[in-house]
């Protein structure tokens, strides 16, 4: 397996591990970034992986993208600025359009940056002990990675409030607000998103990955465009084994053994 130099990416029984490891607050610079981009098609096409867990290295997830990064956007030229701005949002982009689910498991400071890209994310475990900010207004800049990605969860009240006021915010309003999925205690962290990763391994990899594409495509599609995908999508999985074996089990009130054919 390929090594990164911001990265650890371990896979154990169709599980991958994806670590962020920079620093003490896994900081993200453009190399980190770029290869997450990478790493996204590597996970995406390979078969062994059905289920994907995000996570930082040590106390905490992520504080975000270095602040050298930010620094330099006032002395470039505007049409830079966007180039430089596209590239960093392709990487996280990437990620967010991997085909299959993915778990972001949170710790300690989630920040700027760390926080849009948990937001990438399918699921999201946090925990209780877990510090959320999008602070980038108090830089004189506003989210480059993707604004919408809070307000399609949390809609636009609470995106205004914890954008427009960069404060920060704990697990439980990230919960009243649908931005993260469970609260567990530091303890019940790993376990906790190891047990939910296990879920997808007992059920037919291609549906999953088809389901999430139905669900993340259609919600910017029009009802009868939707339909339609749905049709498309699925049409993929006619004369699978796996569907045979989905059905056979159903009848037989039997426990399906999938492989991903």
């Amino acid at each position: 397996m390929k090594s990164y130099q911001s990265w650890k990416l371990d896979i154990v029984d169709r599980i991958a591990t994806l670590t962020l490891h920079t620093n003490d607050l896994n900081i993200m610079d453009m190399e980190t970034l770029f290869e997450l981009k990478t790493i996204s098609q590597e996970l995406d096409s390979n078969p062994d992986v059905w289920a994907i867990i995000l996570q930082g290295n040590g106390k905490h997830f992520s504080s975000g993208v270095q602040f050298d990064i930010l620094k330099q956007v006032n002395q470039i030229s505007k049409d830079e600025f966007k180039t430089n701005m596209r590239e960093m949002q392709s990487c996280f982009t990437a990620f967010e359009l991997i085909s299959k689910p993915t778990i972001a498991k949170i710790q300690g400071f989630c920040m700027g940056g760390g926080f849009m890209l948990t937001q990438c994310c399918d699921f999201r475990i946090v925990s209780e002990k877990t510090v959320f900010s999008i602070p980038l207004v108090k830089l004189g800049l506003t989210v480059l990675m993707g604004t919408n990605r809070v307000t399609r969860n949390a809609g636009i009240g609470p995106t205004n409030e914890l954008i427009m006021l960069g404060e920060k915010f704990n697990p439980e309003k990230a919960l009243q607000y649908n931005l993260i999925h469970k609260i567990v205690s530091p303890d019940e962290l790993d376990e906790s998103a190891i047990q939910f990763a296990r879920k997808f391994l007992q059920l037919p990899p291609k549906t999953i990955s088809i389901t999430k594409q139905i669900i993340k495509r259609g919600d910017k599609m029009s009802l009868e465009e939707s339909l339609e995908l749905e049709i498309e999508l699925q049409s993929s999985l006619i004369g699978t084994s796996d569907l045979a074996e989905a059905m056979d089990s159903f009848a037989n009130q039997s426990k399906p053994k999938y492989t991903g054919n």
